[in-house]
């Protein structure tokens, strides 16, 4: 098969012929129609962002294709039909606290790399080896809409904040980092679930208006100054009554501050999830006051990505209708041309625009 393969971070990507993959128990071969590029994707090969790899590796995280070979504990799954995989993959040896490798991606510690030396390679290649248990029907599609299908991988990462905190139908909700890339996708996901209302604060004006204009009123969108308590006085006048929950997804050059805030704008019994990435790169740790905390019974959650039903109900959230993929500005390029694909994903992806290669 044909792959883009990373061999040493800071450098190009080099497409060539690796060996297909070779099908094992409790394992599929998923042909790739398309998989997404993510807007820091750059930051990745080139280690700024310090993810562990173990390298030379296929980049590429989720994929959306149709299954080639399946292993003989595989039921229900058929020979061609279409399917998105999960990049989420976990070892099946501790179901309380599994190890985690985000496949064509990074590692969670050392029990997620010694996953990653199994499934190593990722999407960014004609073939994708992937456990069982991450590949999930699509149901019928046009080939021709596959490259959009990928914007679930984007969209399930709020979602499963949303899911870790129990939003509610009717709720109000913030959004910590409305007009980043996760973040706006956790408002369209949030509006899907039925939140009442969704307050998007930030500092692009030209990213809040376009949230504005996108999802109508039930988004109030809010000009951050900068200052912690006038931006919670801010945040809370614009939101029609108690606000039930936050979702934080700034990203690490946000400051401490600013998660601060936002997480100080819960009622009495709010709860707080953390997503984002404040703090890897460095910085201060995050400082919430004890006696607010307990005294206002508030729940503070850190949830890293999502659980796998997740994938099955969101896949449903798109067919009824509550969730619309076609809002997303989809740029498409072939294998060869991986390098420019994550140029581009840089320079132009992320708000409602994806960057996808389609081997």
């Amino acid at each position: 098969m044909k792959a883009a393969i990373l061999k040493e971070f800071g450098t190009p990507l080099v497409i060539k012929e690796l060996p297909d993959p070779v099908l094992g128990t409790g394992e599929v071969i998923v042909d790739v129609a398309a998989a997404g590029v993510l807007p820091y994707m750059g930051e990745v090969l080139s280690g700024e962002r310090q993810y562990p790899m173990t390298l030379p590796m296929v980049p590429g995280a989720g994929a959306v294709g149709r299954v080639r070979a399946i292993g003989p504990d595989a039921t229900r799954l058929k020979v061609g039909e279409w399917v998105v995989c999960d990049p989420t993959v976990r070892s099946r040896d501790d179901a309380k606290t599994p190890d985690i490798t985000l496949q064509g991606l990074s590692a969670r510690g050392e029990g997620g790399l010694k996953l990653q030396q199994h499934f190593h390679h990722g999407s960014w290649a004609e073939q994708m080896l992937v456990p069982t248990e991450n590949v999930f029907p699509l149901g019928p599609i046009d080939a021709a809409d596959a490259a959009r299908w990928c914007v679930l991988s984007l969209y399930l990462v709020p979602y499963g904040g949303l899911l870790a905190i129990d939003l509610k139908p009717g709720e109000t909700l913030l959004v910590s980092g409305a007009t980043g890339n996760f973040g706006s996708a956790g408002v369209a996901v949030a509006l899907a679930m039925g939140a009442a209302c969704v307050i998007a604060p930030g500092r692009n004006e030209a990213m809040l208006e376009s949230l504005k204009r996108r999802f109508g009123p039930r988004v109030r969108t809010v000009k951050l100054t900068g200052d912690e308590a006038e931006d919670i006085r801010r945040m809370q006048a614009a939101s029609p009554g108690p606000i039930d929950a936050v979702l934080d997804l700034l990203p690490p050059e946000a400051p401490t501050s600013s998660v601060r805030a936002a997480a100080m704008t819960v009622r009495e019994y709010g709860r707080v999830v953390l997503m984002g990435g404040v703090g890897m790169l460095g910085g201060d740790d995050l400082a919430l006051p004890y006696p607010w905390l307990m005294r206002n019974n508030i729940t503070v959650k850190g949830q890293w990505m999502y659980p796998p039903s997740a994938n099955t109900t969101m896949i449903n959230l798109v067919r009824a209708g509550l969730l619309d993929i076609s809002m997303v500005e989809i740029t498409a390029f072939p294998l060869d041309q991986a390098n420019e694909a994550v140029a581009q994903a840089a320079a132009k992806g992320g708000r409602f625009k994806r960057t996808v290669i389609c081997p």
